[in-house]
């Protein structure tokens, strides 16, 4: 029984689950006089940067080929460009807590992708787990559904229904090659750094002239934060996650991801835990529990 905890991986799932909780908040404020673009451009160049600096502190850095390089740029557009970039763009038309439980939904485009490529099998149980943790999210924020109906977030609505379909099908391509190269690290500096600067082309294109003095402290801060722990902690701990565990177990953590979000806006925003709330985080857990143990069962035959 001990053999089997693994104490790497609980920390890992532990770090994707709180940092991309906070997330939300953090593209929220970044995004409040940054354009949105700066703001991805900046926060994976310097993540990039990061890599780079443990790459030659470990002696590391080196040419990955062309093959590998092929396999790095698919994720980076899909995950890092498309996902991240259009989730901060959202984030200037609806609140991160929208943001988040539109975010909530990847999980079930990620189960049934996976179904589709045979990276798992269909299962009742595993539907069931990823449907009930959904309602939890869809319970938090039943009063507000109506927002999605309201014309001033359909854009928001749009990119992040974009972003999402990016997420997941990175996830599955990612979860599919992700033994085919093993530096973790280094994968991730190509990605970063290629996301980057295609960022940053689309940053000059949306906002050729930004006005540099107006960026506030806070949201270069904001900007710094997604860098340090939204990109370099939780994509190491996102990419070493998956090779450990389902893509559907690792993406179920969004719905955490959600709760962290809520709870940020109570502890920041003064926003009302209620009786739903206690609810919805019941659901959620419940969910989360049903998706592990279906994976725990199959362990065991």
């Amino acid at each position: 029984m001990k053999q089997n905890l693994d104490y790497k991986l609980i920390i890992a799932l532990s770090a994707v689950g709180i940092v991309w909780g906070t997330t939300f908040l953090g593209i929220k404020v970044a995004v409040e006089t940054i354009p949105p673009w700066f703001v991805t451009s900046i926060r994976q160049g310097l993540a990039g940067l990061v890599m780079m600096t443990i790459l030659l502190f470990k002696k590391e850095l080196k040419w990955i080929g062309w093959e590998n390089l092929k396999r790095q740029l698919v994720p980076s557009i899909l995950m890092i460009v498309i996902a991240n970039g259009f989730t901060t763009i959202a984030e200037q038309n609806i609140p991160s807590g929208l943001a988040s439980v539109i975010n909530a939904l990847t999980p079930i485009l990620i189960f049934l992708g996976s179904i589709m490529f045979g990276l798992q099998k269909m299962s009742i149980r595993g539907f069931v787990g990823v449907i009930i943790g959904f309602s939890g999210v869809v319970f938090i924020f039943k009063d507000g559904l109506g927002s999605f109906l309201d014309a001033d977030y359909r854009t928001g609505v749009m990119f992040m229904g974009l972003a999402i379909l990016a997420w997941a099908a990175g996830t599955i391509y990612t979860k599919t090659h992700v033994n085919k190269s093993n530096n973790i690290t280094l994968n991730l500096f190509y990605q970063f750094t290629m996301a980057s600067c295609i960022q940053l082309v689309l940053a000059s294109i949306f906002s050729p002239n930004p006005d540099f003095n107006s960026w506030s402290s806070k949201s270069i801060f904001a900007a710094l934060y997604l860098s340090i722990f939204g990109s370099v902690i939780a994509f190491f701990c996102y990419n070493y996650a998956l090779k450990h565990v389902t893509a559907v177990q690792v993406s179920i953590l969004s719905y955490i991801n959600t709760i962290i979000a809520v709870f940020l806006g109570w502890l920041l925003l003064d926003e009302v835990i209620t009786i739903d709330f206690v609810i919805a985080t019941a659901l959620i857990i419940l969910g989360v529990f049903i998706v592990n143990y279906k994976k725990k069962e199959k362990k065991a035959l």
